[in-house]
């Protein structure tokens, strides 16, 4: 069991009520609270939304996650963007989380390093390397994450999706053999976390665990109790 588990914060701003403005503005304040309250990832997740529509969006929520930074330097919250690399670094974002119908995290890696100082994406001071997960079904998909390089591995669904079949315990198990540490996503709540690390998960994803409840008691209980 990891002495210190990762956590995973992956929005979903149409489960909040109201119009686009007020989700939109609800999906901020999770994202700033989810920072302040020391959640590792962040996946900005609103593949609805139009190309200019989730740049404008990815500015502000890296712009905030930059101003808590200059606030609290030991702050390490990183941002990614669903599946658009391009979103991601034109925005300035720490990286990419990738679907498993994307490209490959070492195609994303060379599309950022390649990008870097041309074109339209140009930067003025180069990026480091970005923060690229993977998202996977199978031990034998992370292993593919892990050989193409990729940051961390999220596995789904664990314990349920509608529609889908439980990857369930034993294989999580499998995956986190390989080797990329490996978050465990899907039906995840604060009564079963301990046996995904049991399983040997390096810590969590989830929408619902976060966004339905106040992120910094909910990170309180995980960094307490697991």
């Amino acid at each position: 069991m990891p002495g210190r588990s990762l956590l995973y914060y992956i929005t979903d701003r149409m489960a909040f009520p109201g119009d686009e403005p007020s989700r939109r503005r609800r999906l901020l304040e999770k994202v700033s609270e989810a920072a302040r309250a020391g959640v590792d990832y962040i996946q900005l997740r609103e593949k609805d939304l139009p190309t200019r529509q989730l740049e404008s969006l990815a500015r502000e929520a890296v712009r905030i996650i930059a101003q808590l930074r200059t606030e609290d330097r030991e702050l390490r919250t990183a941002l990614l963007i669903n599946s658009r690399t391009d979103v991601a670094f034109a925005t300035e974002a720490d990286g990419v989380h990738l679907r498993s119908e994307d490209i490959s995290p070492a195609e994303a890696r060379a599309i950022w390093q390649s990008a870097s100082g041309r074109g339209r994406l140009a930067r003025a001071t180069p990026p480091p390397s970005p923060l690229i997960a993977a998202s996977c079904h199978s031990p034998a998909e992370v292993i593919q994450a892990a050989t193409q390089n990729a940051t961390f591995a999220v596995l789904a669904p664990i314990f349920e999706k509608k529609g889908a079949h439980p990857a369930g315990l034993k294989l999580l198990g499998e995956a986190c053999h390989a080797n990329i540490p490996v978050l465990a996503l899907g039906g995840i709540t604060l009564a079963n976390t301990r046996s995904c690390l049991a399983a040997g998960a390096a810590g969590i994803a989830a929408i619902r665990l976060f966004q339905d409840n106040d992120i910094a008691t909910v990170v309180r209980q995980l960094r307490k109790n697991f």
